[in-house]
């Protein structure tokens, strides 16, 4: 069973920058078979994508709305995916979770059902 745990959300102001970290734990299987993305969710809303990465160096993925302003990273040796989210907005406040999935297609990729694991989300909230 896929574990993943999140980490580096906070309370920062406007324009300031964060990075959150997705520590994975794979018993049994390689970190690269895992597409990882980072989903948030509004309050009373469902879950949106904001950016994906393939296990092998196949790409990343990104929201229209975080596009220039948040990159999407992994480690494979440490088992961990980052999202570096700069020139963060009031808007941006939300949890963060992270989700990872395996023989996703690129057209799945922003689908949150597509994902078989998700950690317990981190908290960004961006004050105004």
């Amino acid at each position: 069973q896929v574990q993943l745990v999140e980490s580096g959300g906070g309370l920062v102001p406007a324009g300031d920058s964060l990075k959150l970290s997705c520590k994975a734990s794979v018993p049994g299987r390689n970190f690269r078979v895992y597409t990882v993305a980072w989903f948030r969710q509004p309050p009373g809303k469902d879950r949106e994508f904001v950016a994906a990465i393939k296990g092998n160096g196949g790409g990343t993925f990104y929201a229209d709305s975080v596009k220039g302003r948040f990159t999407m990273s992994r480690d494979n040796a440490e088992n961990t995916a980052y999202l570096q989210l700069n020139s963060l907005k009031a808007e941006d406040t939300d949890v963060y979770f992270c989700a990872a999935g395996s023989r996703l297609i690129n057209s799945a990729i922003r689908l949150s059902r597509q994902y078989d694991f998700w950690g317990r989300g981190t908290q960004v909230t961006v004050s105004s």
